[in-house]
């Protein structure tokens, strides 16, 4: 029998694949086992499998067929203490950062989505890239610099900019030069 806390878990995670697939227009879906399989002390199982395979078991959210760089992971908790986080040390955080992170892989954009009770939802992303945004709680853990963000205002602010940095970096995109009508290539 599933424990409350995992059921409230995985129905976070439910709610953030089915926003992420209203949001992008994209199937993002719950990971089987949250991520389990190749994370943490599993990460051995990574060498006998294939990329799709990785891709479907990392995280807890499988995304869309353009975020082939997205990581994340999801806590749905009754409380937070984000008085440990303004004290610049916060073991829970780091612990789930820690999560995260083990199973990155080199150029991810790691996302972590977190949602408490009475207090809402919020996101922390890496300071690496540059987010728009003028609430936000700052955060250096071992694992580098963070930023935690409200949910929704991360996403009115930087919807597309969570798109390009999850994206392929040789994905080309075509954009026409009004001036020659000639049809130019960049990469995003």
């Amino acid at each position: 029998m599933t424990s409350p806390q995992k059921a409230k878990g995985s129905s976070f995670e439910r709610e953030v694949a089915v926003f992420l697939s209203k949001t992008y227009g994209e199937s993002f879906i719950r990971a089987p086992g949250s991520g389990a399989y190749i994370g943490g002390k599993n990460q051995s199982r990574t060498e006998i499998l294939h990329e799709g395979q990785i891709r479907s078991f990392k995280g807890d959210i499988v995304p869309g067929q353009s975020f082939p760089k997205f990581n994340a992971e999801c806590k749905s908790y009754a409380d937070f203490p984000f008085h440990q986080v303004l004290a610049g040390s916060c073991k829970q955080l780091d612990s789930w950062l820690e999560q995260l992170m083990s199973v990155e892989d080199p150029g991810d954009l790691n996302i972590l989505f977190m949602k408490f009770n009475r207090k809402g939802k919020f996101v922390a992303v890496q300071t690496k890239y540059t987010w728009i945004t003028d609430n936000f709680i700052y955060y250096t853990s071992p694992l580098g610099d963070w930023i935690l963000i409200e949910f929704n205002h991360f996403f009115n602010l930087n919807k597309d900019l969570l798109k390009t940095y999850s994206g392929t970096p040789t994905q080309i995109t075509p954009i026409t030069d009004t001036k020659s009508a000639n049809i130019l290539s960049i990469a995003v």
